[in-house]
């Protein structure tokens, strides 16, 4: 039995959204005021003693991140939320800012303050624009109440503010540097690096760049007094993770969850199982970017960064997409190769034309006119994508695909002459 924990979650339904006094009535902002009794090298020890990684993909260390961000040596830094939660099937960022707003301005003003940054700003994806007069008005209030601003809480030396940008709908801009060329106005395609961005990023200055879920966890861990974060998870993925879950499932929807729980146990006791009974196809892992599998070979493994790792997957964006088999694999890998082939910014021949010709070799394979030479360019263009495009975009568009083709021969099978 899987059972969802409210560690990160814990202020859902408790305060109106709406409303800093009601958020400060349950302890909104207190985690800020023990910030700033701490020092910023504190609170990334803090971090990086509770094994927090990323939980925007990469799986970044994210104590590691907050120190090397405050040890660049420049005068003005800024942090980045990035809030362009643009992997399909991923939602739990969207969930984690539809209920709790303050507690995200919050770990920002805290993140500006652990790394030395004088700037913070919020970059939300053109889809989630419903969202953007709660930040305002969460913003506005928290500068009138003196969480922003100069010397803020009487910490000399501290100012700080929040500004929040709108993207423009661009999938690719879930990049770190391609976020970065956005907000400055520019067309959002990934830059070469080096210089990295935290050395040269937004407005050519040092940038921090956090997703939703990893500031969200912040303010609990500050004070987490009791440790009860390190009780949830297994040695090597501690604590929690929020995960959404879609697809041919009764009940979609994103929870928190300890790591360790079984992947059955996500499908078929939080989510309810498949709808009517069918029986499941594959499922994948970690958004349209991710990989997939048979559900044989990974519903009784433990969700964790080792276990899916080990099992060929990964915990990615959070997401698991069930498809059970009213859903032919044919169907659901062109479907994933259409998002690829419109969201390329079409910046690097790899992602630009690799994605174009995958998709006219599919359209082959679907239609049963495909040879084996073709399924050959297809290996050779999974490959060239992966190790040359210049984002991750590219090297990943491709993951879906190259799973299939091992786990469904079948759907690949060239037709011989006289069949």
């Amino acid at each position: 039995m899987a059972n969802t924990v409210s560690f990160m979650t814990r202020n859902f339904g408790k305060y109106n959204p709406s409303s800093l006094d009601s958020y400060e009535q349950i302890g909104g902002f207190s985690a800020l005021r023990k910030a700033l009794s701490m020092t910023g090298e504190q609170i990334a020890d803090c971090l990086a003693a509770c094994a927090v990684k990323g939980r925007g993909g990469a799986g970044y260390d994210m104590g590691k991140k907050w120190r090397q961000a405050r040890e660049v040596n420049q005068p003005r830094k800024v942090v980045i939320c990035n809030a362009d939660e643009g992997e399909p099937a991923t939602f739990k960022d969207r969930t984690l800012m539809e209920n709790d707003p303050f507690r995200l301005i919050e770990a920002m003003i805290i993140a500006g303050y652990s790394v030395g940054a004088q700037d913070g700003y919020l970059y939300l994806r053109e889809e989630y624009s419903h969202l953007r007069p709660l930040f305002q008005n969460a913003i506005w209030q928290v500068r009138e109440k003196g969480y922003l601003g100069e010397n803020i809480l009487g910490k000399t030396g501290f100012s700080y503010d929040v500004h929040l940008y709108s993207g423009a709908g661009a999938y690719v801009c879930g990049e770190g540097t391609a976020l970065v060329e956005s907000m400055e106005g520019k067309s959002g395609r990934p830059r070469m690096k080096p210089p990295f961005i935290k050395q040269c990023g937004l407005f050519h200055l040092p940038t921090c760049v956090n997703n939703v879920e990893s500031l969200c966890l912040v303010p609990s861990i500050l004070l987490d007094d009791k440790k009860e974060y390190l009780s949830y998870g297994t040695q090597n993925s501690v604590g929690t993770k929020m995960i959404s879950v879609a697809g041919n499932v009764r009940n979609p929807g994103a929870f928190e969850i300890p790591f360790g729980v079984k992947v059955r146990d996500i499908i078929f006791d939080l989510a309810g199982g498949v709808k009517n009974n069918h029986e499941i196809q594959l499922i994948q892992f970690g958004g349209a970017s991710g990989k997939i599998a048979r559900p044989e070979d990974v519903l009784d493994i433990p969700y964790t960064y080792e276990d899916l790792t080990a099992a060929g997957v990964g915990v990615g964006s959070g997401a698991i997409l069930v498809i059970d088999k009213r859903t032919s694999v044919l169907d659901f890998l062109l479907a994933t190769q259409e998002f690829f082939f419109h969201e390329s910014c079409g910046q690097c021949t790899p992602c630009r034309e690799g994605n174009t010709q995958m998709k006219l070799l599919l359209e082959k394979v679907m239609a049963g006119m495909h040879t084996g030479e073709d399924l050959q360019n297809m290996k050779k263009i999974i490959m060239i994508m992966k190790n040359a495009s210049l984002c991750g975009l590219g090297e990943t568009a491709q993951n879906a695909l190259s799973c299939a083709m091992d786990l469904f021969p079948e759907c690949f099978a060239v037709k011989t002459e006289g069949n």
